[in-house]
């Protein structure tokens, strides 16, 4: 396996509901059998009407009112393809996705096998992306402005990774500068994680389970069929019960904001021949601030309600979290997480993929960010610039030492620390009723 930690990033160019509560459950079931069948409208990832709000959406954020359409060459665009770094062979052992997770010689599972319930589909009903292929930035035309994405940079390889896309395949396993990775996103928790797919001298892929634990995704190696929790990146089954594999910071904001710094950056393409209607949200009116978690079997704390949107710090053994609309308040927050101050940011202007039926029109949930506030042995404190949205200009906050401003990635753009950077810290944006189910213990931060 040394010989592939070596592998070189190289690119070729190849052609290429809320709903009355007696149905909640029920919809939100069909909604993931229609994630895992797709819809009867076949349209080709080409087809950019899907981009389009349909008359009876709400409107668009306010600071993307005027997007532009998608230019008529999108069809043009021929995708780049990375060059892949494969999982490892499979593994002759017993199977906790096929055989149960209480099969004979298995090690003893981390959850009750009551808690890891069926949520529809069959294993990879809702299909990974296993061959992803990607377009520069600057050159797509699907993406609408304040569209959510899941970034992601490592090695000076920036990603993307459209929520519309995600919300239809959950798991795509890559290569990012050269390392084995693979980013999820569950509807159903609201949470997009990343994970380095590298154990040891082990290389792993992953699929998905068609099973939910605590409402949120269950994943499988391809080599072992071990089952992972994709909140924590933990085997809980099989295997591997117990492996943790390493998360890697990101976050999830404005398509304009990606393209704003990292306009040569690569943007993950529709994929065709899933039959996907992409830009359209098969799990409408889910996220809704009153809303209740489905196939959730334990009781949700009862300090937030359980669909409260949160910020989730893990950091130097400590996890915290932070109430969306304290932050979104604030603009920016100094918090100690793990016995380390770390700064929190929050920028206006992203669209929650997961509540309007396009998924780019959903309302204006935001974006944030974690980093380590120290730069150069000096530690700086922030403030937001007043109005500062992800359609306005980049630099929406600045230190109070230097007077640079910085960008919601963390970076400087002008001032006497023009070109720093911030360490990101891992975060998580998530429904409460997950935090807390995962992290029990957690500090909850409501107040400046």
């Amino acid at each position: 396996m040394a010989s592939q930690q070596r592998h070189p990033f190289r690119l070729r160019w190849l052609p290429s509901r809320r709903i009355a509560s007696g149905v909640i459950q029920a919809a939100v079931a069909a909604a993931l059998a229609f994630v895992a069948l797709g819809c009867s409208d076949t349209s080709s990832s080409d087809d950019e009407s899907a981009t389009e709000a349909p008359a009876t959406s709400t409107a668009a954020p306010a600071t993307t009112a005027a997007s532009a359409e998608a230019p008529a060459t999108t069809l043009a665009i021929i995708p780049l393809r990375v060059e892949q770094i494969p999982g490892d062979p499979p593994e002759v052992t017993v199977s906790a996705l096929r055989d149960g997770i209480s099969a004979p010689l298995l090690p003893e599972p981390l959850v009750s096998p009551l808690d890891i319930i069926s949520g529809g589909p069959p294993p990879d009903g809702i299909p990974p992306i296993e061959v992803p292929e990607f377009e520069r930035a600057s050159e797509v035309g699907y993406l609408q402005p304040q569209e959510a994405v899941v970034t992601l940079t490592l090695n000076g390889d920036a990603r993307a990774y459209p929520a519309q896309v995600m919300i239809w395949h959950e798991i795509v396993n890559d290569t990012v500068g050269g390392e084995p990775v693979t980013v999820t996103f569950c509807p159903l928790c609201n949470t997009a994680i990343a994970y380095h797919r590298r154990l040891g001298d082990r290389t792993f892929d992953f699929g998905t389970s068609g099973k939910l634990y605590n409402s949120a995704l269950v994943m499988y190696d391809r080599q072992t069929e071990s089952l992972w929790t994709h909140y924590t990146g933990q085997a809980i089954a099989g295997a591997l019960t117990g492996a943790q594999l390493e998360l890697i910071p990101m976050a999830t904001v404005a398509f304009e904001t990606f393209l704003a710094e990292h306009p040569n950056g690569l943007v993950l393409s529709r994929p065709g021949g899933f039959g996907r209607s992409y830009g359209t949200n098969p799990y409408v009116n889910y996220d809704t601030p009153d809303g209740n978690p489905d196939f959730f079997a334990d009781v949700p704390d009862g300090r937030l309600p359980p669909q409260t949107r949160v910020l989730v710090i893990r950091h130097g053994g400590g996890v915290a979290a932070i109430v969306h609309d304290t932050l979104q308040s604030e603009g920016v927050m100094t918090v100690d997480v793990g016995g380390t101050e770390v700064v929190a940011f929050h920028l206006p202007g992203t669209a929650t993929p997961i509540q309007n039926p396009q998924v780019a029109f959903g309302r204006d949930v935001g974006a944030t960010a974690v980093y380590d506030p120290t730069v150069d042995g000096q530690q700086l404190t922030f403030a937001r610039k007043p109005d500062a949205a992800s359609s306005a200009e980049p630099g929406a906050f600045v230190d109070d030492q230097t007077g640079s401003t910085w960008s919601l990635l963390g970076r400087a753009l002008d001032g006497p620390l023009a070109g720093a950077q911030l360490a990101p810290i891992e975060h998580i944006d998530t429904f409460w009723f997950a935090a807390a189910a995962f992290d029990p213990d957690l500090q909850l931060l409501d107040t400046p």
